[in-house]
C-alpha cells in the first residue's frame, strides 16, 4: 500500500510498470506478447482505503502475491479473462459492467487483463469487521454481488469515497470525514457481498441492558471526534454490537449512530455560535464534524434545531 495522497504514473516501459504495480499493490510478475506497454494509473488514498483507475493499452498476464486486502474491480471496457485465486477450482472470466472481488486478501491469483479500463479499489478489512459489530475477520463467500441493485449501491459508494472525498485537495485536514467515508464504503460491500457477518453476529450475546446504554452513551459523548463504530462502542459497553443496537433502539428509539450525529451537530452548534463571522464558515465546521456535502450538513442541523447553520453563525 503506498503512502496516503494522490499519485499519476504513465509509462510505456513493462519493467516499470511491474514495479509500480509491485509497490502499489503486491509482489507479482507481469508479462506481455506484445512490444508496446503503455499504462496510464491514477491513485488516490487514505490509510484505510485506496481508489485506482487504471487504464492499459495492452495484454497484460499477471501472478499476484496476497494483497493483505479486499480488492473491488469494476471493469469499464476491456476484458479481465483466465482470472483465478488460489481458492477457485476454475478460472473466469469478465467484462465491460462486471464489479466483483478480486481475491481474498490471504490468496495469490494469476489472470490476464486485455486492453482494459478499470478501477480497482481496495480496503482494509478490518473497517468490515469493525463496521459489522463482529470480532472475527469478515470473510466474502462468493466473488459476486447478490444482486444488481447491490452492485450498483456499491458502485455509487466507490465513486463518491474516490471521488468527492479522497480527491478533495483538503482531505488530509478532515480525518473523521475521511472515517465515516469508509465506514460508508464498507457498509456497501457488507450489503453487497454475502459474508461471515450475519453468522457471527447470530452467536453475539444480545443483553440490551440500561447500564450497558449508559456505558455507550458515555463513551460517545466523551469522544465524538473519533472514529467510532459499532465495535468501538460494544467493548465500551461490554456487550455485543448487536445489544447495543438494540439497547439504543429499546430506550432511546433511535441507533448508535443517529445518536453520534446528534451528539456531533450539537458540537459544531456550539462551535458556529462561538465562532466569528469571516473567519470561519458553515462548510469548514461541517467537515470538521464529518460532513462532505454542506447541503447535508444543513438539513440535518435543520432538522434537529429549526434554524439554519448560517444563522447560528452570525448570531
Amino acid at each position: 500500500m503506498s503512502a496516503p495522497g494522490h499519485l499519476v504514473f504513465d509509462s510505456d516501459d513493462l519493467e516499470r510498470t511491474e514495479e509500480f504495480l509491485s509497490k502499489s499493490y503486491a509482489p507479482m510478475r507481469i508479462g506481455s506478447g506484445g512490444r508496446a506497454a503503455g499504462a496510464h494509473i491514477t491513485r488516490v488514498a487514505s490509510d484505510s482505503v485506496s481508489a485506482d483507475q487504471l487504464d492499459l493499452h495492452f495484454e497484460m498476464s499477471y501472478d499476484v502475491s496476497p494483497l493483505g486486502r479486499i480488492c473491488l474491480c469494476d471493469i469499464e471496457t476491456g476484458t479481465i479473462e483466465d482470472h483465478r485465486p488460489a481458492n477457485w477450482s476454475e478460472p473466469a472470466d469478465f467484462g465491460p459492467g462486471d464489479l466483483f472481488s478480486f481475491a481474498p486478501p490471504d490468496r495469490p491469483y494469476t489472470g490476464r487483463i486485455c486492453r482494459a479500463r478499470y478501477s480497482i479499489t481496495m480496503l482494509d478489512p478490518d473497517v468490515l469487521a469493525r463496521v459489522a459489530g463482529v470480532e472475527k475477520p469478515v470473510e466474502l463467500l462468493d466473488h459476486n454481488p447478490v444482486s444488481a441493485a447491490g452492485a450498483q449501491h456499491l458502485r455509487a459508494a466507490i465513486t463518491y469515497v474516490r471521488d468527492q472525498v479522497l480527491s478533495a485537495p483538503d482531505i488530509a485536514e478532515h480525518p473523521l470525514l475521511v472515517s465515516t467515508a469508509t465506514q460508508h464504503l464498507a457498509a456497501a460491500v457488507l450489503a453487497a457481498f454475502p459474508t461471515t457477518a450475519l453468522d457471527e453476529r447470530a452467536g453475539t450475546s444480545l443483553d440490551a441492558h440500561p447500564a450497558a446504554l449508559r456505558r455507550a452513551v458515555a463513551f460517545i459523548e466523551a469522544n465524538p471526534e473519533r472514529d467510532l463504530t459499532a465495535t468501538d462502542l460494544a467493548q465500551a459497553a461490554g456487550v455485543s454490537a448487536r445489544a447495543v443496537q438494540l439497547a439504543f433502539r429499546r430506550h432511546l428509539d433511535t441507533t448508535p449512530m443517529a445518536y453520534l450525529r446528534r451528539v456531533r451537530l450539537d458540537h459544531a452548534r456550539a462551535e458556529l455560535r462561538a465562532a466569528t463571522p469571516g473567519e470561519t464558515t458553515v462548510t469548514q465546521v461541517a467537515a470538521r464534524w464529518g460532513y462532505m456535502r454542506p447541503s447535508a450538513f444543513t438539513a440535518h442541523y435543520r432538522a434537529a434545531y429549526g434554524e439554519l447553520p448560517s444563522q447560528a453563525l452570525h448570531d
